[in-house]
């Protein structure tokens, strides 16, 4: 796992090899064992990496990196796991035993589109051709490895993180408002647009060329591989197996994966939260190892927000070598401020303070640790998968204008309502006890009442506070567009790659790549190898989604490994107690961000209404903490922005 940045075009004051430097430096946390800076003068181009060295820690996996014949350079940022299924094919005497030295080799030989399409990986990468005076640009299928591009003043930079471009002198963009609305939507800013104007996110599977002579002008990233094709191919070619042949074909691809990806130099672990995706990841890691794999969990005691205990019942049965932290508030609150620094772009999903402090404490142990992200994707997993459809059989018997009125009533009304509503039918129906957040888990139903498709309820449900944007920004319309295949039969399946082609890359692999990379952590995902996503959608959705529940065919294979009663349970987010936080312990630190003085100074927001909101949420007549702490997040990251400058 690396760092990489550069750039092509030349001032006359510029100092190229001292900015290519300061551009690495900022990424040190992401690569700190090795840095490394090329430049030729004469075309006008930079190539800086920072290293954390995985495979081959001699000095031959350095980069940049020369190909044998000397026409390519190469920095690169990722892992190709079937390396060694490469490197056989390819007629080389090889320096080194390093991915990267295969990789370019591959480039060398085949052309780029060639050697990303028969590399198993995740990655971001830049490719100097100094025969063509040309560089390319690409980035992993699903959208592990980060890679952020733009240009100004006759310079093109790119970087691994946003904040090396600007110290580059010539990209010194502005703050993109439309960017602002989306993280109010989202959580996070989705590709390929970044908080910056002119500063773009390279989409999952594509890649792009530059030259001197294209710098100005709008690039065209070209796909070479599509989530799309491959998921409507997929349903278009479905297993005819019985639902334990499917199970075989699954479980033996999963196993290679998995195998593929504990390849390491230097120490290596999972992260467990005895859930079914990371206690499958961890069941095949054990599988295959001839020692208790590490793995690793953290637990909170506030009720509702642990799952240590589950995760430590899972490492008991296979075996594990386990570690565990109890995190208490004062050492999660501790974490906060340090948010926009970490994230190194506004970001505000929540998880992200316990994905970090799971990173930290792993990476006292290993330098590598696998997760279990992109199970929900891949196999239905997520409850809107049942409940959206679900929703929209209702809604639809209902005409419109009628829902529309019943929806402003609904409303209308305050949290205590609801709360009185939750407690009132918890002494009635035993199950609605283990609810968390009641009051928001209605205000998101009644979101969706006045909706039109059911594409429309899918938005609603994924993004969240579209009044309370139009009032904080009310100058902003924009909207993410999702596009949905219509080539797939079910609204269920068309979810599923909505997520997989925006939520997983722009939101869940995001947090994860930022929270360990903080901590010089790789991380590897094994469930999202395009190879497996491939599989898994010729798997018909009836083994996916199975009376009501989720990924059934990925249980059937961890029940061959795990009892179901250590994992079958309620689906829990890894999340943080935030509203009751900002009321308390929080409390200062927000309000500090949200002075009316400083509110309007900055110039972001609308002063009053956004007041309004943390008054009403301060005193507990409204929840507004999802919506505050997207501001927060803004606000937070604005400081590190201001002294970056």
């Amino acid at each position: 796992m690396c760092g990489i940045s550069g750039f092509i075009g030349f001032d006359a004051a510029q100092a190229p090899e001292e900015i290519a430097r300061r551009m690495a430096l900022r990424q040190a946390h992401r690569g700190p064992d090795d840095s490394g800076v090329w430049v030729d003068a004469a075309a006008e181009v930079a190539l800086s990496h920072r290293r954390l060295a995985i495979v081959d820690l001699s000095p031959l996996g350095a980069q940049p990196m020369v190909s044998h014949c000397g026409r390519y350079v190469l920095v690169f940022n990722g892992e190709i796991y079937n390396h060694l299924e490469i490197k056989a094919e390819l007629s080389r005497s090889w320096r080194g035993h390093s991915d990267s030295e295969v990789l370019i080799e591959a480039i060398a030989e085949w052309g780029l589109q060639r050697a990303l399409q028969r590399s198993a990986g995740m990655f971001a990468l830049a490719v100097w051709d100094r025969q063509e005076r040309s560089l390319s640009l690409a980035r992993d299928r699903m959208g592990e490895k980060p890679l952020y591009y733009g240009s100004s003043r006759g310079t093109f930079g790119f970087a691994s993180q946003i904040s090396a471009l600007r110290d580059h002198p010539a990209l010194q963009p502005a703050i993109d408002r439309d960017a602002i609305a989306f993280l109010l939507r989202y959580h996070c800013i989705p590709a390929p647009r970044s908080i910056y104007r002119g500063i773009y996110k390279l989409l999952p599977g594509t890649w792009v060329r530059v030259t001197r002579g294209t710098l100005s002008s709008a690039l065209k990233p070209e796909p070479y591989w599509s989530a799309r094709e491959a998921a409507v191919n997929g349903v278009r070619d479905q297993l005819r197996g019985s639902p334990e042949e499917v199970t075989d074909a699954l479980e033996q691809l999963l196993t290679k994966v998995v195998g593929d990806q504990m390849m390491s130099d230097v120490p290596l672990g999972a992260f467990l939260s005895g859930g079914i995706d990371s206690s499958t990841v961890v069941a095949l890691m054990q599988k295959q190892s001839s020692r208790p794999v590490r793995t690793f969990s953290i637990g909170f005691e506030q009720r509702g927000y642990d799952e240590a205990a589950h995760a430590r019942s899972v490492a008991q049965h296979l075996g594990t070598e386990h570690t565990e932290l109890y995190v208490s508030p004062a050492e999660a609150l501790d974490v906060v401020p340090k948010l926009g620094c970490i994230y190194d772009e506004p970001f505000s999903d929540s998880s992200q303070v316990p994905t970090y402090l799971l990173a930290a404490m792993a990476r006292k142990h290993v330098t590598v640790a696998l997760s279990g992200d992109g199970g929900d994707e891949l196999f239905g997993g997520y409850n809107r998968y049942t409940h959206a459809p679900a929703i929209w059989s209702a809604l639809r018997r209902v005409p419109r204008p009628v829902r529309k009125t019943g929806g402003a009533m609904l409303s209308a009304l305050p949290v205590p309502f609801w709360n009185m509503v939750e407690s009132v039918g918890g002494a009635f129906v035993p199950a609605w006890r283990d609810r968390q957040q009641f009051a928001l888990k209605a205000a998101k139903v009644i979101d969706v009442i006045d909706t039109g498709t059911p594409e429309d309820v899918y938005h609603r449900l994924v993004s969240h506070g579209e009044a309370q944007v139009r009032s904080l920004l009310p100058q902003s319309l924009s909207r993410q567009d999702i596009h949905f295949a219509s080539e797939l039969p079910s609204l269920e399946e068309r979810m599923m790659l909505a997520d997989t082609q925006q939520y997983l890359p722009d939101d869940i692999l995001v947090k994860v790549d930022r929270a360990t990379m903080a901590v010089s952590l790789e991380s590897r995902v094994p469930l999202i190898d395009h190879r497996l996503f491939e599989l898994a959608w010729r798997i018909p959705l009836a083994m996916k989604i199975h009376d009501g529940k989720g990924k059934w065919i990925l249980r059937r294979v961890l029940a061959r490994h795990v009892p179901a009663t250590l994992v079958d349970r309620p689906k829990m987010g890894f999340a943080m107690p935030v509203a009751e936080w900002l009321r308390g312990p929080l409390r200062d630190w927000a309000e500090g961000l949200l002075a009316e003085s400083r509110l309007r100074a900055d110039g972001y927001f609308d002063v009053a209404a956004l007041r309004g909101l943390w008054r009403d949420h301060i005193r507990g007549t409204r929840d507004w903490h999802r919506t505050l702490w997207d501001v927060l997040m803004f606000q937070s990251w604005l400081d590190q922005h201001e002294q970056i400058a």
